[in-house]
């Protein structure tokens, strides 16, 4: 009978759950309402500001309630070039300038954008990320927009779903190497216990399936199936394919 190995562990949270102190909150559109579906509503950046559980930053953006004498604060992902001060506007008769928020079927075909809508109304779920952006690849007439994603597939989301036009602030975030230990260190601080990472192979077999051994080495497939138990459920998991991808990329054009 081996230890229970770190995998499992996990799933009971306490040490491992994610540090979410300090967090500034979900970031959304506004929720989709009159002014936004049929005309368009101004809104002022007051700041942006980092969160600590993401990469990219964050903007508080002030928009007068269309309905009360009062100021409502959504908190928007900044897309690149957006700056304190700056006026975006949201909906359907907004100008196609770089942070404001539209309708796809307002947007031309080959528009860059970022935190697209899945379903119409969800307040952005798509290219979220630190410098992603997806492409508008064309308008069907059945009311769906076809996207070019980050990872370079094709999807298609409904032409009445929102998006944001520009390039999500914080490109080029993983490009420049850590260099020591220390920035690695505080980088997981701010997220959650997951380093330093022992490696299987490095440990006793009571610890881990890939232990033991004169050598380094695995001793068996690294690949395991979907229904393995737990203790045994390290490497591979469910592997369709395994090994570097070779060739160029094929996307499919439909």
């Amino acid at each position: 009978m081996g230890r229970v190995i770190r995998a499992q562990r996990k799933g009971a949270g306490s040490v491992f759950k994610a540090h979410t102190v300090g967090r500034k909150g979900a970031a959304q559109f506004r929720v989709q309402d009159y002014a936004e579906r049929h005309g368009y509503i101004r809104g002022l950046v007051k700041e942006i500001v980092h969160d600590p559980g993401r990469g990219a930053p964050l903007a508080k953006v002030v928009f007068r309630d269309p309905y009360k004498y009062k100021l409502r604060t959504e908190t928007f992902i900044a897309t690149e070039g957006m700056y304190t001060g700056q006026f975006v506007y949201c909906g359907k008769k907004a100008s196609l300038n770089i942070g404001n928020v539209l309708p796809l079927s307002s947007m031309p075909e080959g528009t860059i954008i970022c935190n697209v809508e899945e379903k119409a109304g969800d307040r952005g779920a798509l290219a979220r990320t630190s410098g992603n952006y997806a492409t508008i690849i064309g308008h069907g007439e059945d009311g769906k927009t076809r996207l070019r994603m980050p990872s370079g597939s094709k999807k298609i989301v409904p032409s009445t779903s929102r998006a944001a036009i520009g390039v999500v602030a914080g490109g080029g975030r993983i490009d420049k190497p850590l260099l020591k230990a220390g920035r690695a260190y505080f980088r997981a601080k701010s997220k959650r216990n997951n380093w330093p990472r022992t490696r299987g192979v490095a440990m006793n077999p009571v610890d881990h399936p890939h232990g033991g051994g004169n050598h380094q080495h695995i001793g068996k497939a690294s690949t395991i199936s979907r229904a393995a138990p737990a203790g045994q459920k390290v490497g591979l998991i469910a592997a369709r394919r395994t090994g570097l991808l070779r060739g160029t990329k094929k996307v499919k054009d439909q």
